[in-house]
């Protein structure tokens, strides 16, 4: 639930509650609702109850909070990896305002809200003006979700806003939002036996655009598709794009792991920096 995260764009992950209901393509495969089935955890649905957790819970980023500000340096909270913050539900009204205050409460940490929700934000966020660490951040996993996400996403104050294009499904051109409206892309393949594999130039024109634009480019892993053949090819499955548009290309199926982060020998660890927006 609260905990240190193996996430490499942010240091901890806190969830408020679990718990959603699938919205778009990016869902398909949620990796959010298996954890929460592999755990004995009925959350998803319009039907489910959600999931809440004790004080104790909360009190986590209360403890990251004090860590962070004797370090001397911010730290940046993902919030919530198994649920979605603007969920039109009224049981999870009090549950914002507590997250409100816990944002507050905790002026070391940037927060990273991301959603899918576009067109509940402004609705259903829990203060009229946004706090200096929050940042917004939604899913675009395809060209029709970024069409109509971002416009919503860049009318909003939030000091850092960002994109999480994870799992990635289609090529994506965002330059024209990149820089001084969109800070920060995070781009990624989909795990587990059913993801779709990404084609390796989607996530390189994102880079690109990024380094075109001053935007800050995180690549997060391919996931289960890799476009690295394994040792023994013959015993993995395999993808091949090979439509008019994309030069063929054949992905492997070797899991999250053996796929690794690297995009063309490089780790792209960039974060965007608030004080210089």
């Amino acid at each position: 639930m609260a905990k240190e995260t193996k996430l490499e764009w942010v240091h901890h992950t806190f969830n408020p509650w679990w718990g959603c209901v699938k919205l778009s393509p990016a869902c398909k495969n949620c990796y959010a609702e298996a954890w929460a089935k592999r755990v004995g955890s009925r959350v998803w649905g319009d039907d489910a109850e959600r999931r809440f957790f004790s004080d104790k819970h909360w009190a986590e980023p209360l403890r990251w909070n004090r860590d962070a500000e004797a370090a001397g340096e911010r730290r940046r909270v993902f919030c919530a990896s198994m649920a979605d913050v603007f969920e039109r539900r009224s049981e999870l009204d009090p549950w914002r305002a507590k997250l409100a205050g816990l944002i507050e409460a905790t002026p070391q940490l940037d927060w990273l809200l991301l959603t899918k929700r576009h067109d509940l934000v402004q609705q259903l966020a829990p203060w009229r003006e946004w706090p200096a660490n929050v940042w917004l951040g939604m899913t675009v996993e395809n060209q029709e979700w970024a069409r109509q996400r971002i416009p919503r996403l860049i009318e909003i104050p939030a000091v850092v806003r960002f994109l999480s294009c994870e799992p990635l499904l289609s090529p994506l051109d965002l330059s024209r939002w990149l820089g001084d409206s969109i800070h920060w892309i995070v781009a990624g393949g989909e795990s587990g036996a059913k993801a779709r594999p990404t084609h390796p130039n989607w996530f390189r024109s994102l880079r690109d655009q990024c380094l075109a634009t001053g935007a800050a480019f995180h690549f997060r892993k391919w996931g289960h598709w890799s476009p690295v053949a394994p040792a023994q090819p013959s015993r993995r499955k395999r993808y091949t794009f090979s439509n008019s548009d994309q030069s063929p290309t054949t992905m492997w199926a070797v899991g999250m792991h053996a796929s690794g982060r690297e995009l063309d020998g490089t780790t792209w660890n960039q974060v965007p920096r608030p004080n210089l927006l």
